[in-house]
């Protein structure tokens, strides 16, 4: 029968109390699988939460799957937890939870809490540990400054992978330290602050890029170990370069191993379809109104800001949380306790994880993938908001591309497109993104939604990461677009590393990369970056000729830059602009020069006259490259800085 299951526990009552109140928000510490010794005896401590079974065992190698031999016992507290100890356990045992329902079923659950699991399509959990010898003490030092939302950041969005893959073995993933070796180096030369990767969280099916999770506290086996993934985290920390994990916590699969029906009960789904089935995706919606599952959510969170010093989360799908009746026909849906289709407990948690998150960490940042107008969802609790630090502006993001795409002839009638951003931009603190959303399903990459031929289509997609990286708000970009990747994004092949042969993706990369130099450098495009102060239109009614002019402000006035966008490709010589202040007008970015793959149309400094235009009472007269952008700063004098009085 093999070794007997010993009583043990790491549960004390305070700990069941604030599971049960929802309040627990380190349970990764209690519930799952951990070595331990009991009375001098190495071995292996098991918890799992199973309220309605009638028995549970542990299944593994080591017992020949045996569900008779090492039961576990519930606690007494009517917390619904089953424990155990097994002596002579190891790290790298495989093992399930055999679950007897009340029903008569017998199930085979991976741990809900494992940090390692075997490699997909195999689904067992693995008893592991999260030891690491962490070496960067020196960022998670200085990180508020590089987090800040007065500082620059520029995020690479990255699939693990499907990134890069090995020349000589392409149907091979590169492991975490192989990413590490070359994403480090690769992020330094592009000047990117931080990266994101889509979800780095166990998920059996390959194709759902991640977004069908099975396994919460366990990054995916694929790539490699936990101290595999650390490492990688560490490595990109050492060079100042932050991590933001995408997050799911809207929705999970029906994979037989996973939670769905946990202990043949709706467990940790909503138990009424019209709350708990996501008709969409084929999954199933998490019950936030119950207090464990609060627990477990947030203690997910703060797991990976935790142990794996991650220094954002990026939290998919955040409106289909919000509302009740999101991608719902009527009588599909029911409306909540007052009338409405907001669903008020998804509110509460996600204020409650949010509060949890920077009460806990103040140094990182949330991030909402909200497509919606919901009110204040960067805005912090105590104000009504839902207390995230950023969300993505999609509308901005399906406004430029609508306006983008079409040809230069007939962008008049789509004008309004890239001014209407300002109308709403300054309500949350927003994030411009071109996410792996906007490559797939047939929408076409970044470049080859650009019209034209194909100078012409080098030359708008220049303009166009010009536009975002001038714009409010941070930035992201999602691997591939910064270097013109031609072919939509492929989930089961490496981006087209080969294309950087040819000059016009030399070009561009070499922009986004001298974008993101500028960026960093010039306190005018980040120091307010959500604030009404920090952006002002100069011109935003050209629609004949296509030309914009806009103001982006800093502290202080000698930071001040004029962006100007040319969208036709037609050079216009000695366009005047309006100025804020007379002086020299130096440009300091063109998107049109040789280096970036351009015409190589000059743009030259330019002595402000004394001529009212555009309403401003001084103007300059300069000359506009074709489908391009200039940035121009004014030329400093040895006069005493003066700082803004706003």
């Amino acid at each position: 029968m093999g070794e007997p299951v010993v009583a043990f526990s790491l549960f004390t009552d305070y700990d069941i109390m604030l599971f049960r109140s929802g309040k627990h928000y380190k349970l990764y510490e209690k519930l799952g699988s951990r070595t331990a010794q009991v009375d001098g005896v190495h071995g292996v401590y098991f918890a799992v939460w199973a309220p309605n079974a009638n028995y549970v065992s542990i299944i593994g190698d080591f017992n020949g799957w045996n569900s008779a031999s090492h039961p576990l016992k519930v606690r007494w507290d009517e917390s619904g937890i089953w424990e155990g100890f097994i002596p002579t356990l190891e790290n790298g045992t495989a093992y399930k939870y055999h679950i007897g329902t009340s029903s008569g079923e017998q199930l085979e659950k991976a741990d809900p809490f494992a940090i390692r699991t075997e490699v997909p399509p195999r689904t067992a959990s693995i008893v592991d540990t999260t030891w690491y010898t962490w070496e960067d003490n020196d960022w998670m030092g200085k990180r508020q400054a590089h987090n800040a939302l007065d500082k620059p950041i520029s995020v690479y969005e990255m699939h693990l992978g499907s990134w890069m893959r090995d020349a000589n073995e392409p149907d091979r993933f590169l492991n975490y330290r192989e990413i590490a070796a070359r994403l480090v180096p690769y992020i330094q030369e592009m000047g990117f602050t931080h990266v994101e990767f889509m979800p780095v969280m166990e998920h059996p099916y390959y194709p759902s890029w991640g977004y069908q999770i099975t396994g919460y506290f366990a990054c995916s086996s694929r790539y490699g170990s936990p101290q595999d993934f650390m490492h990688l985290i560490e490595a990109l920390h050492q060079a100042d370069i932050g991590v933001i994990l995408d997050w799911v916590p809207s929705h999970f699969p029906g994979d037989a191993h996973g939670l769905y029906k946990f202990d043949g009960t709706h467990l940790f789904e909503h138990a009424d379809p019209k709350k708990g089935y996501h008709p969409d995706w084929k999954s199933y919606i998490f019950n936030y109104g119950r207090n464990e599952i609060k627990s477990f959510l947030i203690s997910n969170a703060l797991f990976w800001l935790d142990l794996y010093h991650v220094d954002g989360l990026r939290v998919d799908a955040v409106a289909s949380m919000l509302y009740l009746d999101y991608s719902r026909n009527y009588g599909e849906w029911e409306t909540n306790e007052f009338g409405g289709n907001e669903n008020l407990e998804a509110v509460a948690f996600l204020k409650e994880f949010n509060e949890a998150v920077y009460t806990h960490f103040p140094d990182v940042q949330t991030i909402a993938e909200e497509s919606t107008s919901w009110a204040g969802v960067s805005r912090p609790t105590y104000q009504g908001g839902l207390g995230f630090g950023m969300k993505w502006m999609m509308g901005w993001m399906h406004d430029t591309l609508s306006y983008f795409k079409e040809d230069p002839i007939n962008r008049k009638y789509a004008h309004d497109k890239m001014t209407f951003a300002t109308v709403y931009g300054f309500h949350e603190n927003f994030m411009l993104p071109f996410s792996h959303d906007e490559v797939v399903y047939g929408k076409k990459s970044m470049l080859y939604k650009m019209p034209g031929d194909d100078w012409q289509r080098v030359a708008n997609l220049r303009t166009l990461y010009l536009y975002m990286f001038t714009f409010l708000g941070t930035k992201l970009l999602f691997m591939g677009g910064e270097f013109g990747q031609t072919a939509e994004w492929n989930v089961d092949q490496s981006l087209d590393w080969h294309l950087l042969e040819y000059a016009p993706h030399q070009g561009v990369k070499k922009l986004v990369a001298s974008l993101n130099a500028l960026y960093k450098s010039e306190p005018a495009l980040y120091e307010k970056a959500f604030s009404p102060e920090g952006f002002e239109w100069i011109e935003m009614g050209d629609r004949d000729q296509g030309v914009f002019v806009y103001l982006r402000k800093g502290h202080d006035r000698e930071n001040d830059l004029v962006v100007v966008l040319n969208l036709t490709p037609v050079v216009r010589s000695q366009f005047r602009i309006g100025v804020p202040q007379e002086g020299i007008w130096q440009p300091i970015f063109n998107s049109d020069e040789h280096d970036y793959y351009g015409s190589g149309i000059s743009a030259t400094a330019s002595k402000s006259e004394k001529i009212h235009w555009m309403h401003r009472d001084h103007s300059i007269a300069i000359d506009l490259p074709p489908l391009a952008g200039v940035v121009y700063k004014q030329k400093q004098t040895k006069t005493k800085k003066v700082k803004r009085i706003n």
